[in-house]
């Protein structure tokens, strides 16, 4: 897969997560424009491969901010990363608006948890840049029945769009959307078979911390890398996580580098 100037393939490769939200899940993700540069830094130098940018929790229950909103958060902390980083940079929105100042700014893919269906105008604005997009599978109400069955069919949908719109190829991959419009049986079920999507496409996780491991999110660290080398086994070509560094480590050990 081709993000910016950057080709991933045959490995498994660390997605940072750079929260520019107040209200984030976890804490410690928390930036602004005073902290996002030492965040990035430290995230680089740990041997993150991507750095994805997020200007709105999408944590349970959370309340919905605007694509202004989005834009304002966003705006300086991507201008200083562009500028002193060379590192392809996704942003996490399902805003058009947003994506296309995004992506005007600089930025190589946009991770858009509603697979492209919230807004007709996003693949085409992705496909205008020539950028790379995420595609993650989501629902209005908890899924039921065959669960592969109902994720594969949304993702599909969102990849025709993604042609269809003239996103190139290899520029898309697809999210089975952890914790989003399923139980945590249904979560532990998507993880253990996570090899059934993307019918061909790279396949991006998610996992990091989230509430489907229990307890509390400071205390979640080991299921994530648990996880994380599960995605390694299943071939899965990102992780998208709060702790680049011990994930880093991780995926060696699991590809038995140094």
């Amino acid at each position: 897969m081709k993000i910016g100037k950057s080709q991933f393939k045959n490995y498994t490769y660390v997605m940072a997560i750079v929260n520019l939200t107040p209200d984030s899940f976890y804490a410690p993700s928390r930036n602004g424009e005073y902290t996002v540069l030492k965040t990035v830094e430290r995230a680089v130098k740990d041997g993150a491969a991507v750095i994805d940018l997020g200007a709105q929790s999408t944590r349970p229950n959370y309340t919905e901010v605007s694509a202004e909103e989005e834009i304002a958060r966003l705006a300086r902390p991507l201008e200083l990363i562009k500028r002193n980083f060379d590192v392809p940079v996704s942003v996490d929105t399902y805003f058009q608006k947003c994506a296309e100042f995004a992506l005007e700014n600089g930025a190589d893919m946009i991770n858009d948890v509603w697979g492209l269906s919230r807004d007709s105008r996003m693949a085409k604005t992705i496909a205008k840049f020539n950028a790379s997009v995420c595609i993650m599978h989501n629902a209005k109400s908890v899924l039921c029945g065959d669960i592969f069955k109902s994720i594969n069919g949304f993702l599909k949908d969102g990849v025709r769009l993604a042609l269809d719109a003239g996103i190139a190829q290899d520029r898309i991959c697809v999210d089975g959307g952890i914790g989003f419009a399923k139980t945590k049986e249904q979560n532990w079920q998507l993880l253990e078979g996570y090899e059934k999507l993307g019918f061909g496409y790279p396949l991006l996780l998610g996992t990091s911390r989230k509430s489907m491991f229990g307890g509390n999110a400071e205390d979640r660290l080991e299921a994530t890398l648990q996880s994380t080398r599960l995605a390694c086994k299943k071939g899965v070509l990102f992780v998208r996580v709060h702790d680049v560094k011990e994930n880093v480590l991780a995926i060696k050990e699991c590809y038995g580098k140094n």
